[in-house]
């Protein structure tokens, strides 16, 4: 059945964990909708015989003068009604949190759009131009921001889209079935050449994608050369992984001047063991340091400070480029086990330094 309905509304193949779920819910509110309206239409058309006007009637009077309303049947078909869209609703919503939340064992595939074409890193460093190998049979996390306009990233075979933003880190993940090499679209008009921002997802089976790892970065396919050459020179410069990378990039703006990566006290949070630890607010409440969080704080320092340390952290937003803070975030994770020590407030100056509260750097 699955198969039939997939095929009669031409739906792509179900080639991810999650999409012939999605295409369940799909099924059931196609089905429910136009059940319902063939139904409408059955008991309009029976009306519309059975009461129609004859030659022969006589007049009567109007009939809403006798018309009882049906109490019973219309307390059902409402009550059913909406106990039918509460349905779609609960199944939509734990069908959106599936896809919201990653499998904590999910591989993290950094993802960058800009015009006209997709970029992806790797946590080891590996990186590629329109082309994302993936391990099959395992979640894949991909992190993605935008260079410069709104994009979004969907594979159709994998049921998954997710607009990618400047300024803002975004989510998606799926796990690939099965190997093979499916289309990425984006679906976002992004300028002129809009639909030929293309990319493949290539899912290989697990032996092969360690294989490919070892063998380093695999040659970009024929509609990738352009985008190829215009990348050369990133990829020339690259740490060799991304936690070095974003130490360097930490380095260059100034980061480490407030923050540390062994625990110290100074003038802003430690960042070890910071990455998914719960960060007190100066406002109140709690948050926890993840992606966007992170991302927040560089781009808008004001928007939720950590309790303890001083608001003296200028924005980023525009100053820093999205893989050098993908770059940082690794280096965060990296460090995540290392202790964090005490959280202590500001004393009004950086230890060992004549750095001052308007001369600070984050």
């Amino acid at each position: 059945m699955n198969e039939l309905l997939r095929q009669l509304l031409f739906l792509p193949e179900q080639r991810s964990s999650l999409a012939r779920e999605i295409d369940g819910l799909h099924y059931f509110v196609i089905l429910a909708t136009m059940g319902g309206a063939a139904l409408i239409t059955l008991i309009g058309g029976y009306f519309l015989i059975r009461y129609r006007r004859r030659l022969q009637d006589t007049p009567r009077p109007h009939p809403g003068a006798f018309a009882r309303p049906a109490l019973f049947l219309e307390t059902v078909s409402l009550f059913a009604l909406g106990f039918l869209f509460l349905t779609f609703w609960t199944i939509g919503t734990r069908q959106f949190a599936d896809l919201r939340t990653a499998p904590d064992d999910a591989l993290d595939v950094y993802v960058t759009g800009k015009q006209w074409m997709w970029k992806f890193g790797y946590p080891g460093g590996d990186r590629e131009i329109s082309v994302l190998y993936v391990p099959a049979h395992r979640p894949v996390r991909l992190i993605m921001t935008s260079r410069d306009v709104i994009h979004s990233f969907y594979v159709p075979e994998f049921r998954i889209k997710q607009d990618v933003i400047p300024g803002r880190y975004t989510t998606a993940w799926f796990e690939a079935n099965e190997p093979g090499a499916y289309p990425i679209l984006c679906t976002e008009f992004c300028g002129t050449s809009h639909s030929e921002m293309r990319g493949q997802v290539i899912a290989l089976d697990p032996v092969d994608y360690e294989r490919w790892l070892a063998g380093g970065l695999a040659s970009a396919p024929a509609f990738a050369q352009e985008a190829a050459a215009e990348a050369e020179n990133e990829l020339a410069e690259a740490e060799p992984t991304m936690p070095s990378r974003g130490e360097r990039a930490a380095a260059k703006h100034g980061c480490l001047r407030c923050h540390t990566l062994d625990g110290t006290p100074h003038v802003g949070p430690s960042w070890a063991g910071l990455y998914r630890a719960v960060v007190p607010l100066e406002s109140g409440g709690e948050r926890v340091a993840d992606e966007a969080y992170i991302t927040e704080s560089i781009m808008d320092p004001l928007a939720a400070v950590h309790r303890g340390f001083p608001p003296v952290m200028p924005s980023y937003l525009g100053q820093i480029t999205p893989p050098d803070v993908a770059a940082i975030i690794e280096l965060m994770k990296s460090i995540r086990d290392v202790p964090h020590g005490p959280d202590v407030p500001w004393d009004g100056g950086v230890p060992g330094s004549s750095v001052t509260p308007e001369g600070v750097a984050p």
